[in-house]
């Protein structure tokens, strides 16, 4: 039987294999990277490598995280990140270079993930910026481990703070590993001053043409929801709405919760719609068009992209 082709999740899996073994009892549910780096050398993943050097910082405001080979040594390697980040983006940046070294360190000899450059929609650049993205996701928060934590669970944006607090993550990061497992119709916006800056959507959600309607270029929340109500600043609970304020598609009496989260600095704004079940259209075949099931692709390609 041929291995399964090497990608961010398999590779993330065979990771957690492995720590799971090294730790032999119960393993922490916020993963210990300094294990990982320590380790890859020793494993199929780190052929022909010594030592993964330990992580420094960087202390320049455009440069999120950097893998690099050392000239003068091939078998060493070493990991950089930007000192003036949180704790949390700090352990995803370093996943996410860890996630490099595995998957395209044959490729290159160096990786500058900054704010510009790595999404400027060069093709080649955004796959293996996808690759690490996944990866790191995969690994800081395992799909079995958030399966268990989830299950009889009523889904709001405590739960789900909560959740990223146990990974030691993001909120935000949090939110979009929670729409890229869940099996429910959901949809996360992103809005920075105002507009929408990205909108990811669950796969049911695109089988079932789920989508926020647009109005306006660049979009602006729409009337009537939580989005645009200026008066409200978090609603972590969640307000029901007819799912047809948000999505033109919706029948007018299907049902969706709103939740809204509102970060200080910079007037960004999180949208959670948790939309009622709905049957796929077989008609629609755009999901299979790609492995995407959201408009990252089309917001990276500006040069943008969302707090990991």
């Amino acid at each position: 039987m041929s291995s399964p082709p090497l990608n961010g999740f398999t590779a993330a899996a065979t990771v957690l294999k492995w720590l799971r073994a090294w730790h032999r009892e119960a393993m922490p549910d916020a993963i210990d990277l300094d294990v990982v780096r320590q380790m890859l050398p020793g494993t199929p993943y780190g052929k022909g490598v010594r030592e993964i050097k330990a992580p420094m910082a960087l202390d320049i405001d455009n440069c999120e995280g950097m893998l690099v080979r050392n000239p003068d040594d091939a078998a060493e390697w070493g990991i950089f990140y930007n000192g003036k980040a949180s704790p949390e983006r700090r352990r995803f940046t370093v996943a996410h270079e860890l996630g490099h070294f595995i998957l395209h360190r044959n490729q290159q000899n160096r990786f500058n993930c900054d704010k510009e450059s790595v999404y400027s929609g060069v093709d080649t650049m955004r796959v293996i910026e996808r690759d690490a993205d996944d990866f790191a996701s995969n690994l800081l928060m395992p799909g079995d481990v958030l399966r268990g934590l989830l299950t009889g669970q009523r889904v709001d944006l405590h739960c789900l703070s909560a959740l990223a607090k146990r990974f030691k993550v993001s909120f935000e990061a949090l939110c979009i590993r929670f729409i890229k497992y869940t099996e429910q119709r959901a949809i996360l916006v992103y809005w920075d001053n105002g507009f929408l800056k990205y909108e990811w959507r669950s796969k049911s959600a695109v089988l079932t043409r789920a989508r926020i309607r647009r109005l306006s270029d660049p979009q602006e929340p729409l009337a009537g929801t939580l989005a645009a109500d200026t008066s409200v600043e978090q609603e972590w609970d969640g307000v029901e709405l007819p799912a047809s304020i948000w999505c033109a598609e919706e029948a007018a009496y299907m049902k969706l919760r709103e939740f809204k989260h509102s970060y200080g600095a910079r007037d960004r704004v999180l949208t959670l719609l948790l939309l009622e079940g709905a049957e796929p259209r077989r008609w629609d075949r755009s999901w299979q068009e790609g492995e995407s099931f959201d408009s990252y692709d089309q917001f990276v390609s500006s040069g943008q992209h969302p707090v990991r």
